[in-house]
């Protein structure tokens, strides 16, 4: 079980990583609708990579925060 500080700790660092793979998403969908050169495709497969990242992480962190409920 977590502590209310945990949580608070928990609920702040989700938020942060919330507001950073929306900041991505927003970026990634500029640079997809403008045409570049060939190098800039390297970058924004890092980004996309480093979005899934932080889904990922996103998922791990609520999974913290709302326990299963047994049925």
């Amino acid at each position: 079980m977590l502590t209310e500080e945990e949580i608070a700790n928990s609920r702040a660092t989700l938020n942060e990583l919330q507001v950073e793979h929306r900041d991505l998403n927003l970026i990634v969908e500029h640079l997809v609708s403008t045409p570049l050169p060939e190098q800039d495709q390297l970058l924004i497969h890092r980004l996309k990579k480093r979005k899934l990242l932080l889904k990922d992480k996103i998922y791990q962190l609520e999974k913290t925060l709302v326990p299963d409920i047994q049925a």
